[in-house]
């Protein structure tokens, strides 16, 4: 055994005093206050009398005055021993023999409830006292400890809850972290804080309890600490392996009954004759009773025993009977409480382990084999009073090839907790705390991406922060001022962030009802045996639209209840409807918990009920990864393409999951408490809500697609498709928005060519008639000019209006609104003269060469020009009236208008017969000459026009 660092008195001295000095400076009333609470406790601890002795049937009070002497040298002492070797009840004792106890608790750890209470019951009975005085016990909603309390039995999570109030666990002078072995997350993270807290606090003890495995990990995590080994068991155990043969058709069942069987042929080993089952969840419990009790008859009875059963059930394992019995029980029976009279484990071989996914976000609940460790802890449960045997349903290859630990908690957990409350102690990053098997960088990660979700994480966590203040920053806990809310409360995460979401909602009331229930095992029973019964005990309370508000309406109906009756008949009256007393204790505490945590926040109850709107809106903030979408065979997609249905113990069910023909009234979007996997995978406690309410608590987690940025005339500004999605679902398709916030210089850009230049206003303007009328009359030039360099650009024009148009204004709305304070000066800017507009100045086209109407028989007809080639209107277009369409000759027309007769009358002569157009070449020389001629008064437009083009080459030059 390596040397831990000695106990130091002087530096414990040291240190004490200069804490003492600082608070008597800082603050007097403290430190008078405090010494006289020390007095206080210091004097009932003393005058405590307990009786201390050691059963010699158990292997550890062997070990008694080595444990003593090295609890005195050391800090740290790993003790490991067998399950049934007495570890648990014994050490406290021997902490109080050598002297611990007074100046500070001895705190005794466990990691279940059940079993704090068991343990703190043995122990008060075998120092001689009643519970709450030399020995008490602290779990969640029950605290009895008193001002002389020296063993103080406290579940691992409630002692890491006291962190947060005594960083350096001043309370304690020894603690003792039993069931080590099991590696919850409570432990692990315990381990960590200790090991760091013992260099601050040379004077505190710590012992470690194990069953004999892995043991040196922990003899390691704390530099070397000694290891007692205490050998040995009260009683010899057999164990027999069930082989399977090949072609063994028969069921778990039947290979439990056919050990019972075989086990009633043996002989009673004295007060040891009872039988212990490990199954791996309730509903096995209940099917493997159901079996047992149709073949057994009443000749045996038959226990339940699991976490969830009511305390006045779970006391009867404990009692003495006349008759054998079986007890089923999960793994709760493992190591958490010793149940007595136990001669016979009965082990199939199996547990059922929560494992989170962070890849899949998905809580499942596979049925697994037991680890070796875990078998054998079973295999203990028996040879405690008497020789014992354990059946394993399986073969010993099978036991051999099993691996040989389970994973730690830490490593199949979702982490969020861990991580915020890290966060919010200061105590760094994960990566770096001493943990005894560092967590999966991933589900690191993945927890803090959860974190961010619920805006938990400051601005400098969530992004790099290259400067060194900001990784100062991130190193001393980087959450938001929401994340420090939530770390006060006393529940997960999500239901924290809910109940700081309602507090904006005034929804405070309904939804504090709400995360308590949520944070407790369900008070409803549902037997398997008798659901029906229970489904319709607890339609009282449901509501159509959501599971949450059954909550709502059940605690109503509770408190209302428990104001009218006495306890007794409220007793009488919750197992009828199927409620649990006790977990409506436990709801009631919560909420009382709760309640008093978010007025010290400033929180306040809303006085006017909340509508369904709020309340699931505050729902929403802490469940926008747990959300699903109703698809058209009835089930649901949830995040990351994740399906699913409503679990059908749910209100919803019936309409989400009957048929298809039903399954269209479910809800088109929803929230749920949890997703999980059993044998499906199924959403837990629903509720409907609407695709606007996700997207407004969604946040900054939202992705948005925007396409195709166009203007609206109708609306007067830039608009684009928006398609909106969280986590992969999409909450808006092509929703029609303005762009301006998106992207105001293509709504600027937009605005000035689609609005203004070309027009695409539904207001007119003075300036903006002018300029357009400017426009066409340049656009008539270039027309009659077949050309089109005279008009600047569109994009010049654009250019025009920014120049004389503030830059914030990008819409019809903006542009109203800055006309009526613009000064005369500035609106004169907006209209165009000619000049501005032209690029070429050579443009200047007389109406005799283009004239804007063409005489006809005495009618004056309207003259249109347009340069389009390839267009029907390309040229030159008249306007006839329909009344003197059929008056009208088209001889006239022929000739075009002064303008265009040259280049018309060249383009005839250019579709001569080679051999003809010879005789004119060159034609733009003969061109002008017969030009002269054709325009003459009494020539021009006097007939056809190539008749009379005809006649003069024919006369001039013999064409």
């Amino acid at each position: 055994m390596a040397d831990a660092t000695a106990f130091d008195p002087a530096s414990v001295l040291r240190r004490d005093l200069r804490r003492l000095r600082r608070l008597r400076k800082n603050n007097p009333g403290a430190w008078r206050n405090l010494n006289d609470q020390s007095a206080a406790r210091l004097t009932a601890r003393r005058a405590q009398q307990v009786t201390i002795s050691y059963p010699s049937n158990l292997p550890i009070s062997a070990y008694a005055d080595e444990i003593k002497r090295l609890l005195v040298e050391h800090q740290v002492i790993v003790v490991a021993g067998e399950t049934g070797s007495g570890k648990t009840t014994q050490l406290p004792k021997m902490c109080l023999e050598a002297g611990f106890g007074y100046r500070g608790m001895i705190g005794h750890t466990q990691p279940r409830r059940l079993a704090a209470r068991a343990v703190a019951a043995r122990l008060a009975e075998e120092l001689g006292v009643e519970v709450g005085h030399a020995v008490g016990y602290a779990v969640r909603f029950a605290d009895r400890v008193g001002e002389g309390t020296l063993i103080k039995v406290l579940t691992d999570g409630l002692l890491l809850s006291e962190i947060r109030g005594d960083r350096f666990l001043d309370g304690y002078e020894v603690v003792i972290i039993d069931e080590a072995h099991e590696r919850s997350l409570n432990v692990d993270f315990l381990l960590g804080y200790l090991k760091r807290l013992m260099r601050r606090r040379r004077d505190l003890k710590v012992i470690i309890t194990s069953a004999t495995i892995d043991v040196e990990s922990f003899s390691k995590h704390f530099d070397g600490a000694p290891v007692v080994e205490v050998g040995g068991r009260g009683y010899p155990v057999e164990t027999r392996y069930l082989e399977s043969e090949e072609g063994d058709q028969r069921t778990l069942d039947e290979k439990i009954l056919a050990c019972i069987e075989q086990i009633e042929t043996l002989p009673a080993p004295g007060s040891a004759r009872d039988i212990l089952v490990f199954q791996s969840g309730e509903r096995e419990i209940f099917d493997t009773a159901h079996a047992l009790r149709g073949a057994l008859d009443d000749r045996i009875e038959i226990l339940p025993l699991y976490a969830r059963l009511s305390a006045r059930d779970q006391q009867r394992v404990f009692r003495p009977s006349a008759h054998r019995r079986i007890v089923l029980a999960t793994n709760v029976a493992e190591t958490s409480l010793t149940v007595p009279n136990i001669g016979y484990v009965i082990d199939p071989g199996f547990v059922r382990l929560s494992r989170y996914s962070y890849r899949s976000k998905l809580q499942r609940l596979p049925v697994e084999p037991v680890s070796q460790a875990s078998a054998n802890q079973r295999q203990g449960r028996c040879g405690r009073v008497a020789p014992g045997v354990c059946f394993r349903l399986y073969g010993e290859q099978d036991f051999l090839a099993r691996p040989e630990f389970t994973d730690p908690e830490i490593q199949r957990t979702n982490l969020a907790q861990v991580v915020l409350q890290m966060r919010s102690l200061d105590l760094g990053k994960v990566g770096s705390f001493p943990f005894l098997d560092p967590p999966d960088p991933g589900a690191v990660r993945d927890a803090e991406r959860l974190l961010n979700e619920l805006g938990a994480l400051s601005t400098n966590e969530q992004t790099s922060a290259p400067d060194k203040r900001a990784s100062k920053t991130q190193a001393r806990g980087g959450l938001s001022k929401i994340g420090t809310t939530m770390a006060r409360l006393p529940v997960d995460p999500r239901l924290a962030r809910m109940l700081i979401a309602a507090d904006e909602y005034r929804a405070l009331s309904e939804v504090l009802i709400i995360v308590s229930a949520l944070a407790v095992q369900d008070p409803r029973e549902r037997p398997l045996n008798r659901q029906g019964s229970a489904d319709r005990a607890h339609a009282d309370f449901l509501d159509p639209r959501s599971d949450f508000l059954a909550f709502v309406n059940l605690w109503r109906w509770y408190v209302e209840t428990r104001q009218n009756v006495t306890r007794s008949a409220l007793r009488k009256d919750l197992p009828r409807r199927f409620l649990s007393s006790n977990r409506m204790r436990e709801w009631h505490e919560m909420h009382r918990q709760l309640l008093l945590a978010t007025r010290q926040l400033g929180m306040r109850l809303n006085d006017a009920p909340a509508d369904y709107s709020a309340v699931h809106r505050s729902l929403l903030r802490g469940s926008l990864s747990l959300i699903g979408f109703h698809d058209e065979k009835g089930n649901y997609l949830g995040p990351r393409n994740l399906g699913f249905r409503i679990f059908p113990g749910s209100a919803l069910a019936t309409r989400g999951e009957a048929s298809s023909a039903k399954a269209k009234a479910g809800p088109k979007w929803l929230i749920c408490a949890e997703i999980s996997e059993t044998r499906r995978v199924y959403a837990r406690c629903v509720a409907g809500v609407e695709s606007k309410w996700i997207e407004q608590a969604g946040g900054e987690l939202l992705k948005r697609e925007y396409s195709e940025p166009h203007w609206s005339v109708r609306r007067g500004e830039v608009v684009a498709f928006e398609s909106v999605t969280l986590y992969g679902l999409r909450l808006a398709e092509r929703r029609r928005i303005s762009y301006r916030s998106i992207d105001p210089d293509l709504c600027r850009a937009l605005f000035l060519s689609e609005g203004l230049v070309r027009g695409g206003v539904s207001k007119t303007f003075e300036f903006l008639i002018h300029n357009q009328n400017l426009v066409q009359q340049i656009v008539e030039q270039e027309a009659k000019g077949r050309r089109r360099d005279l008009l600047i650009a569109e994009a010049s024009q654009a250019d025009l209006y920014a120049e004389r148009i503030p830059k914030d204004v990008c819409s019809l709305a903006n542009l109203v609104h800055w006309l009526t304070r613009a000064s005369e000066s500035q609106q004169r800017r907006l209209f165009f003269e000619t000049s501005d507009l032209i690029g070429t100045p050579d443009s200047d086209y007389s109406d005799n060469d283009f004239p804007p109407v063409m005489q006809i028989r005495g009618v004056e007809l309207p003259v249109r020009y347009r340069f389009a080639p390839g267009e029907d209107d390309d040229g030159v277009s008249v306007e006839v009236p329909a009344g003197v369409l059929n008056a009208l000759v088209g001889e006239p027309l022929e000739w075009s208008v002064p303008g265009f007769f040259s280049r018309l009358v060249e383009q005839w002569l250019r579709t001569l017969p080679k051999q003809k157009r010879r005789l004119l070449a060159p034609v733009t020389d003969k061109l002008a000459d017969i030009l002269s001629i054709l325009l003459r008064p009494d020539r021009y437009r006097q007939g056809r026009l190539l008749p009379a083009l005809a006649d003069v080459i024919a006369d001039n030059y013999g064409v």
